[in-house]
């Protein structure tokens, strides 16, 4: 799992210079823990975290 980057929009763990799940571009290396959705439309966490998309998610941005 290459990605080191979190997108500051979305959470959404990113390996690019561009967010694929929200679009944006402003990233940051200052993250800690990640979790994995696969379901975010039933998932308790993904609505906690605000995911609108299944994926790997920063849990907090610092």
């Amino acid at each position: 799992m290459a990605a080191d980057k979190a997108c500051t929009q979305c959470r959404a763990m990113v390996d690019g210079s561009t967010c694929v799940v929200c679009g944006g571009t402003d990233l940051t290396k200052s993250w800690e823990g990640q979790i994995f959705i696969f379901n975010f439309e039933t998932s308790d966490v993904a609505k906690a975290i605000n995911a609108k998309a299944n994926g790997r998610f920063a849990l907090k941005i610092k």
